[in-house]
């Protein structure tokens, strides 16, 4: 047999459930073509620890038995044969190590940073090698006027950034297009509901009309037919939270199995309005329903799931592993009276009417303290700071200075916010929502901004290191199911998400003693450890911890 790429020495978390087994993969045009006991001459070498990759380094032959489930630790070759002898162009010494599907983060915000190389390092460090995007309902496409396209661009500018590559209206097969073959990692695609109402209806606050429904449901199913993986929601942001349910309920009728994926209207305190309303779109439109990182106390959280699944409800949802948020700062502070949806006027009002904010923000003294600055243009010197202490070195108050930094940012202005629940009674909701089995890991990364949450560099690692290995919250085969198989099953991600042949070779190798996150709230961008390779449609994309410079991501059309 004749490989392109032989991860050698490993034991396999497949993706199925079962648990690890010592097994070799071979690769063969991007596919995965077998997995079990094989032994090897090969002509090129790769290994896990940056600088010992040696292009002549003899390669010795290795023999494994499948279905042996012992600590990788106690590796070494099982008893001998007989085995075919396969020729491999690259070998990957997995020896000690896991080798797992690649993970999906089912939340990335990663819409125009996707081509950035130290984005794809932090995302492959962690094992991730697909991003959807999409997410909250803003996103750059489908728009079809000058508009849209500013509006998605601009009120998610803190969140997004600015794509490089396109500047003006899109459709999505134009944007998936745009991503594919263009980076390292794979890219999904959900229909963000409020670029395409903005589109359509600009920033009313009201409902939509008759017509206004059918020009939506249209810009639906084209974007359905031009490869989306379905349906987003934001509802805490403009021009999303003008929408009823009966709207977002007629646009998901199309879906045809594929998810709604909502930032529901409420989360902590105000969950269970918030699941409702998702599950009352579910049960309408008949689409499955996926909420968006779902935090909160857990004695809340659980019920509502198991309260909506005893309903009918096809429920999933994603998390992360931190107890602070990140958004932009005018969804935590704007009045409702200030109309987001249109920049302009917001910021006139804001100078307007600084008698009537005052009064609406008495009450914040508590809040201002758990804001950390991320993104502040003009105002780089403020990021990573807290809002009082920039308010202090600005020589004015705390309710002053965020005034004054919406007004001059035009609302591009991004956060980093702590939640009350924060401690161990935070972290073991944190814990306890992670176990249920409708759970899938979303980082939430948002990459812009000096000082950004460190969720979107350590999100996965942290799983896999904490959460897995330290905690036990899951076992490594739970993980490679909640993080791997079960995402890609519920975007329909063509053929990914197990380690078996047949399947597209999006692999990636794990030290299970090593793995861990490093990113803090005080150095966010700092990478994973434990992750050293990572292939992407059998090609390696990480080789000791390093970049390769292929890119052989693809744009995931469902199937």
């Amino acid at each position: 047999m004749h490989l392109d790429v032989l991860i050698t020495g490993g034991w396999v978390v497949d993706g199925t459930g079962a648990p690890p087994f010592r097994a070799d993969v071979g690769i063969v045009d991007g596919r995965i073509a077998a997995v079990g006991r094989l032994r090897t001459s090969a002509t090129r070498r790769l290994q896990g620890e940056p600088g010992q990759s040696d292009p002549t380094a003899p390669v010795a032959e290795t023999s494994v038995a499948a279905g042996d489930a012992r600590d990788p630790s106690q590796s070494g070759a099982d008893p001998a044969g007989p085995y075919d002898v396969v020729r491999a162009a690259t070998v990957v010494d997995a020896t000690g190590r896991y080798v797992l599907p690649g993970l999906v983060d089912c939340h990335a915000h990663g819409d125009a940073v996707v081509f950035d190389p130290e984005i794809q390092l932090a995302a492959l460090r962690q094992g991730v090698t697909t991003f959807v995007l999409g997410q909250d309902g803003l996103s750059f496409a489908p728009t079809t006027t000058r508009a849209g396209f500013e509006y998605a661009s601009r009120y998610f500018a803190a969140v997004n950034g600015a794509h490089p590559r396109v500047d003006g209206p899109v459709t999505v097969s134009e944007l998936l297009d745009g991503y594919d073959r263009a980076t390292a990692l794979n890219t999904a695609y959900l229909l963000p509901h409020g670029t395409i109402r903005f589109d359509v209806i600009g920033p009313a606050e009201r409902p939509a009309d008759p017509a206004e429904l059918r020009t939506m449901r249209e810009r639906v199913e084209r974007g359905l037919s031009e490869g989306a993986a379905g349906l987003s929601s934001g509802l805490e942001y403009a021009p999303g939270r003008y929408a009823d349910a009966a709207e977002l309920a007629y646009l998901c009728e199309p879906l045809g199995g594929l998810p709604y994926v909502t930032h529901m209207r409420g989360y902590g305190a105000t969950a269970a309005t918030g699941m409702a309303e998702a599950a009352e779109i579910g049960l309408r439109s008949g689409a499955p329903v996926h909420v968006s990182h779902y935090h909160g106390p857990a004695s809340t959280l659980l019920p509502l799931l198991d309260d909506a699944r005893r309903r009918d409800v096809d429920l999933t949802f994603d998390t992360y592993p931190y107890l602070r948020s990140s958004t932009i700062l005018a969804m935590v502070v704007l009045p409702s009276w200030v109309p987001a949806a249109d920049p302009e006027r917001a910021v006139a009002a804001l100078r307007a009417e600084p008698e009537r904010l005052a009064r609406d923000w008495a009450g914040f003294a508590g809040l201002w303290g758990r804001i950390t600055l991320s993104h502040a243009p003009g105002f780089e010197w403020a990021e990573g700071m807290t809002l009082p202490d920039a308010a202090e070195r600005h020589g004015t108050d705390p309710a002053g200075f965020c005034r004054t930094l919406l007004i001059e940012t035009r609302l591009e202005a991004g956060c980093v916010a702590a939640r009350p629940d924060e401690g161990p009674e935070g972290e073991a909701s944190v814990r306890a929502i992670l176990r249920d089995p409708g759970h899938t890991g979303g980082s939430d990364g948002i990459y812009v901004g000096g000082h950004p949450h460190p969720r979107g560099f350590g999100a996965f690692a942290r799983y896999l290191g904490r959460h897995v290995r330290e905690l036990g919250d899951l076992t490594w085969e739970q993980a490679a199911v909640h993080l791997a198989s079960h995402p890609a099953r519920r975007f329909r991600l063509p053929e990914r998400g197990l380690v078996r042949p047949g399947q597209v070779a999006d692999v990636i190798v794990v030290d299970p003693l090593r793995v861990a996150d490093t990113a803090t709230y005080e150095n966010p961008r700092s990478v994973g450890v434990g992750i050293d390779d990572v292939l992407v449609s059998g090609v390696p994309v990480l080789a000791g911890g390093r970049l390769t410079g292929a890119t052989p991501g693809r744009a995931l059309r469902p199937v």
